[in-house]
């Protein structure tokens, strides 16, 4: 999934913000994504990396606006998705494994490789810079 982070991140904004997907979790290191729809929360999907690289998975997905009770921002679903690219290549002995958004509840979930798991509000998530995640 590294070598389509930046592919892999646009398809899941797309995903959340216009076809209805509230809570996105990315696995990168079995390449996986689980996905949760407004439309039907109590099932969630899973696509490997070649159905979540591929533009047409948004198409088996119904186009619905943006949830008018989502707490997060469809800039902050993108600021967020970029953070986590920086925490997944920014260091090669600390680095991110998986990590979810949830624009409803406003939450970020992030499991890193020495087994740091965290749950952070968005706004707070994104407030952290590199030097708090990695120290230097």
């Amino acid at each position: 999934m590294d070598a389509y982070l930046n592919q892999v991140h646009d398809i899941i904004h797309e995903l959340i913000t216009e076809c209805g997907v509230f809570h996105a979790k990315l696995h990168y290191g079995s390449s996986r994504a689980t996905l949760w729809l407004n439309n039907d929360p109590r099932h969630y999907r899973i696509h490997v990396l070649d159905e979540i690289i591929d533009p047409s998975v948004c198409l088996a997905y119904p186009r619905m606006d943006y949830p008018t009770d989502a707490i997060v921002t469809p800039r902050q679903v993108r600021e967020t998705l970029d953070r986590f690219v920086n925490l997944r290549l920014g260091d090669s002995i600390i680095y991110l494994r998986s990590a979810s958004v949830n624009v409803i509840n406003g939450m970020v979930g992030i499991n890193f490789s020495c087994d740091g798991t965290h749950y952070l509000p968005v706004p707070e998530f994104l407030e952290k810079g590199h030097q708090f995640w990695f120290g230097s």
